[in-house]
């Protein structure tokens, strides 16, 4: 900072250090032979300048040295800053089995966000220090984009799909959230605060919030409101138990990993991919579930399966 003004976001997460650094690398080789291209476009000018108009330069055959140093050094800065971003981007992508999840819609023009223990907010996400919070999220209209600043994290929202941003608070405060991509009339307006509070304060403020159940309990309340029990738990189709994270064989003998978007499609466009050994029976529920139903959803299909593994392991 120079006498007080910010020259970039206060660092808050885990992974602003990192991408900090990289971003000082990036300017200052910028910088350098940004630095080095003119000065040495000067000197030539100057010193290989026609001083008189019948002059004939002389023929210039190559360095070799010359040719290997200006390949190899661009080269090397090159799988430098490769290796570098690209382990920052694995690391960053991929969130901690720990983590807890938050659910995230985004609509014009607001958040809504909401815990697992069923606590919802609007704008606003209160997280404790020091625990990694995944956050899943979703459109129900355009294609919005949640960035925090101060965490140096930012991701696509985009309706139809899940994406999934994660981060470690490591400083408590207030700190401002966006929708950094341009989504209407009122773009400037979708805007929130993630407040990052003490583990005992916010576990305070969680057991004080206003909830009706957790997003588990009211996934099961919707499983049992739609009838999904007549073919999920009689054998007519797939179970849900252990389902989630799980590998599905489908009938035309591929498989696919039963994540977030495999459910989620699978809600929305059963015949998409049919199970292998279960006949297409499942009618379409797109039209008749919400964005938030269906997370809520998910939710009870993944508490289905820690709830099994729970059991298993005592």
């Amino acid at each position: 900072m120079w006498f007080g003004f910010p020259l970039r976001p206060e660092q808050a997460s885990t992974i602003a250090q990192g991408i900090d650094h990289l971003y000082y690398f990036l300017t200052a080789m910028d910088l350098f032979f940004t630095g080095i291209i003119f000065l040495t476009i000067f000197y030539f000018a100057i010193r290989y300048r026609r001083r008189k108009k019948d002059e004939t330069p002389a023929q210039i055959e190559g360095s070799l040295p010359l040719e290997v140093a200006w390949t190899a050094i661009p080269l090397v800065l090159v799988v430098v800053t490769f290796v570098w971003s690209s382990s920052l981007f694995i690391r960053n992508a991929r969130p901690p089995t720990a983590a807890t999840e938050v659910f995230v819609i985004g609509k014009q023009w607001m958040w809504q966000l909401q815990h697992p223990e069923g606590v919802r907010e609007i704008d606003e996400l209160h997280v404790p220090l020091g625990r990694p919070i995944k956050l899943t999220m979703t459109s129900e209209d355009v294609i919005h984009d949640f960035f925090i600043p101060a965490f140096r994290v930012k991701k696509d929202v985009v309706p139809g799909q899940y994406s999934t941003l994660w981060f470690q608070a490591t400083k408590p405060g207030s700190y401002h959230f966006f929708c950094g991509q341009y989504c209407g009339v009122s773009h400037a307006l979708m805007r929130g605060e993630v407040i990052v509070m003490q583990p005992q304060d916010y576990e305070r403020w969680l057991s004080g919030s206003k909830k009706a159940g957790t997003m588990a309990d009211a996934g099961a309340r919707l499983y049992e409101q739609y009838a999904c029990i007549t073919c999920h738990g009689t054998g007519k189709g797939p179970p849900f138990v252990n389902l989630y994270g799980s590998q599905v064989k489908l009938q035309d003998g591929s498989t696919v990993v039963a994540d977030d978007a495999y459910l989620r499609e699978s809600i929305l466009v059963p015949s998409a991919k049919i199970v292998a050994g279960y006949e297409p029976i499942m009618p379409t529920f797109k039209g008749q579930l919400s964005e938030e139903q269906i997370l809520q959803i998910l939710a009870y299909i993944k508490s289905l399966g820690a709830a099994e593994r729970k059991a298993g392991q005592e």
